[in-house]
């Protein structure tokens, strides 16, 4: 009996050395230092999400986020200004020759927004507007009018000229949504306006105005409603002058990331959003982060308003943080 409560003392002595030596090891791997990060408005509500929760489990962990538009966020990574550029467009290759690291973090996509009191709101939401004549407004400006690109049936009283509405810095949303139209930004006309929440602000306070926001700053966080003061605008995919049914999907936020992900809304103005840095992150606590934003933090993606990568391109995502 003797030798059995000896054995077991010992056996208790090896386990408690043991439980005490991997907590040691734990809190001498426990994440500790400052992410900075920067750029585009359209990943900013994701990034901020992500930040909170990983902090929760690396409380000596501090991620300052801050927004300023993606060519902020990509000119702040090439100069190592910041940890992580946020960029929401597509990654140029002089950039990439300038040591632009990048992975896709998540998607979202760009949509057209007016006055939710347009006098012609009827109209635009049942017949919705074709791509040429998203085109005429924002292109080539031969439209003056919301007459000119909607047609109406009953005589309509009062103004109905249009007043278009850019993004005056660089950012994604304005680069794709050129790009959707088959130009670059700075072919777009329109009075500029600076950021997401600028844009939205302006069509809330111009009744005959049309602009363009990342969905996240055209629906409600909580609500998942479009924004009070602003209607997303339907996009007339198929270009018969009608919605279709399945073209009808701008009712709430679900609606449009579902569209998103099963592809009946294009791409683009569906993009892919990455983080960038100058070169492959070298500080432990920001690639062991980016792992985290690719593994578990997309269960955070879809309550965010955003949409999951493929599980194919997040894997490239994590290979690239191993193998460069």
């Amino acid at each position: 009996m003797k030798k059995i409560l000896s054995s077991l003392l010992v056996i208790g002595l090896l386990l408690g050395m043991e439980i005490q030596l991997n907590h040691a090891e734990a809190k001498k791997e426990e994440s500790e230092g400052t992410i900075t990060m920067s750029g585009a408005w359209a990943l900013y509500p994701m990034a901020v999400k992500w930040a909170e929760e990983f902090q929760k489990i690396h409380p000596k962990v501090k991620i300052d986020v801050a927004a300023g538009g993606a060519g902020k966020g990509m000119a702040d990574a090439l100069a190592s200004v910041v940890d992580i550029g946020n960029v929401s467009r597509d990654i140029y290759p002089e950039e990439i020759k300038k040591g632009a690291w990048f992975v896709a973090v998540t998607k979202d996509a760009v949509v057209p927004t007016v006055n939710e009191n347009n006098p012609l709101k009827e109209e635009i939401l049942l017949k919705g507007i074709k791509r040429k004549d998203f085109i005429r407004i924002w292109i080539a400006g031969d439209v003056t009018d919301w007459k000119d690109v909607v047609s109406v049936s009953e005589k309509v009283s009062g103004k109905t000229d249009l007043h278009v509405y850019t993004r005056s810095d660089a950012c994604g949303a304005a680069k794709t949504w050129a790009k959707y139209l088959g130009e670059k930004q700075e072919d777009l006309l329109g009075v500029g306006v600076y950021g997401d929440p600028g844009v939205a602000e302006a069509v809330r306070k111009d009744v005959l105005g049309i602009g363009f926001n990342n969905i996240n700053y055209a629906y409600d966080a909580k609500s998942k409603r479009q924004v009070k003061g602003i209607k997303v605008l339907p996009i007339d995919l198929n270009g018969n002058g009608r919605i279709d049914e399945d073209e009808d999907f701008y009712n709430s936020r679900d609606e449009i990331t579902e569209a998103i992900a099963t592809g009946k809304y294009p791409s683009p103005p569906v993009r892919d959003l990455h983080f960038v840095s100058q070169g492959k992150p070298k500080r432990k606590v920001v690639t062991e982060f980016i792992r985290w934003v690719l593994t578990e933090g997309q269960k955070y993606v879809p309550e965010a308003g955003y949409i999951n990568l493929t599980e194919e391109k997040l894997q490239e995502g994590l290979k690239k943080l191993e193998d460069e």
